[in-house]
């Protein structure tokens, strides 16, 4: 088992935290999609070893909460053993095993299953985005924040569900895990390369332009610019606060989410063509190259 700490948006006062499994010796991990959203960068140790490591964004499904993880230079780890989730029942004893509220220690919680195939909204780590998850294993269990990406075990140890969410508001709490069949075949196809309209492999393609509210330029259309984010395509155009981007690609940009849409249409690494009005009205077009975003 590994525990996550992700920066956030280029942001190292923003963190979240959580839990994974290791799926193979050479350091693919398996966690939530919400454990890693919005994150610029992740370390991940594997608390047998004490050792921490760099981790990439190998790819995530937002709609199912999966992700899949890639340990920078890591060998000899040792996987998880997993069961068959197919098997869960009303009653059976489990215990999950988590980074308990972030603070890096791992918490075994014990408890049983309460119901099978519910239906639940689940939010980020940070509390921003959510999605309907639907399938899950419902348990009496002392799950927190924390937990999540973590293992759900069987009497015998085995790993029969990756637990992803804390009810709130009820006592004693209850925790809801996805089952380990269907978290390994999304798990699977990620690996495989395989995207789909929930899986996206790698990172999404960024440009690095922060969005103004309020338009302090010349140019009357467009989306107005606060500022890059350092090292990002936007600064290396010569973007700066007050400039107004009016295309890409040649397509008119007259709002941000037409931007965000113009962006997303392409892949991280691809060169597009930038134009933009300065605040003075003088115009400007560059060609630059989409870098990696946060994790979707």
């Amino acid at each position: 088992m590994v525990t996550i700490v992700s920066t956030l948006n280029y942001d190292d006062s923003y963190k979240s935290a959580g839990t994974g499994m290791i799926l193979d010796a050479d350091g693919l991990i398996l966690t939530n999609n919400h454990v890693v959203q919005g994150a610029t960068s992740i370390e991940v140790t594997d608390e047998t070893t004490g050792r921490s490591y760099t981790a990439d964004v190998v790819g995530t499904d937002a709609t199912n909460d999966v992700a899949v993880l890639q340990l920078q230079d890591a060998s000899g780890l040792t996987p998880v053993s997993f069961g068959d989730s197919d098997s869960v029942s009303v009653d059976d004893a489990v215990h999950s095993t988590g980074n308990a509220e972030g603070t890096g220690d791992l918490v075994t919680a014990e408890g049983s299953v309460l119901a099978t195939d519910q239906s639940i909204q689940v939010q980020s780590e940070t509390g921003t985005g959510g999605e309907s998850l639907s399938g899950l294993i419902e348990i009496q269990s002392d799950v927190v924040s924390g937990d999540s990406g973590g293992p759900l075990r069987d009497a015998d140890g085995d790993v029969v569900g990756i637990v992803t969410a804390a009810s709130s508001g009820t006592t004693p709490i209850t925790g809801y895990a996805i089952p380990i069949d269907d978290a390994l075949s999304i798990a699977k196809q990620i690996v495989a390369g395989n995207g789909s309209d929930t899986i996206r492999i790698g990172l999404p393609p960024f440009l690095g332009a922060q969005i103004s509210q309020t338009a302090t330029g010349a140019a009357t259309t467009g989306v107005p610019i606060a500022g890059t984010v350092a090292g990002s395509a936007a600064e290396s155009a010569g973007l700066v606060a007050g400039d107004t981007i009016t295309a890409l690609d040649g397509s008119p940009v007259a709002v941000a989410s037409a931007l965000t849409a113009a962006v997303q249409a392409h892949e991280s690494g691809d060169s597009v063509s930038l134009a933009w009005t300065d605040a003075a009205g003088a115009s400007h077009t560059a060609t630059v190259t989409l870098g990696d975003g946060p994790a979707a």
